[in-house]
């Protein structure tokens, strides 16, 4: 399941939950809570394992470059060598080999750059995310922390009865 879905199914929860009176607390269906919290540690990887997946199609998209690359310098490189009879020819060739292998190496460069910044731009989303995600769980935890601790035992909301029936 996607991470932010679970998140706005988080907030959901705070949204629907009754507040109680006099504090900015709210009282939280503890089972929903705890459900979310265990489909969020399941998605959690699934979004690492996305990014693992984008990581290795970027090393895919460098190894076809440099395999192009490669290809069109042997390429160049064989049409170089047929054309040995002529001083010029072979000038040309050259120089036409180098401007594909400069050629080659740029788009490899601009691929790469291009795979990189993806892959940070994906990254950075996920840390956002994974950030806010962590917020809103911290928030919920130290909201139940408040609720528990600002509601009275049952020995202390029993007594002031006893009292009165004395």
């Amino acid at each position: 399941m996607d991470i932010l879905h679970l998140v706005d199914r988080l907030e959901e929860l705070f949204n629907e939950s009754r507040p109680v009176w006099l504090t900015h607390s709210v009282i939280v269906d503890e089972d929903r809570m705890l459900d979310l919290i265990d489909q969020m540690r399941v998605a959690i990887p699934e979004e690492i394992k996305k990014a693992q997946q984008i990581i290795a199609q970027r090393d895919r998209i460098m190894a076809q470059a440099k395999e192009e690359a490669n290809r069109t310098l042997a390429l160049a490189r064989d049409k170089a060598e047929r054309s040995l009879d002529d001083n010029e020819l072979i000038l040309a060739a050259n120089s036409q080999a180098n401007q594909i292998v400069e050629r080659a190496h740029q788009e490899a460069a601009l691929t790469q750059h291009e795979a990189d910044q993806y892959i940070l731009d994906s990254l950075s989303k996920l840390e956002t995310d994974l950030d806010r995600l962590l917020s809103q769980v911290r928030n919920g935890i130290t909201a139940l922390k408040v609720d528990a601790y600002n509601q009275p035992s049952s020995d202390e909301s029993q007594a002031p009865m006893e009292n009165n029936l004395l």
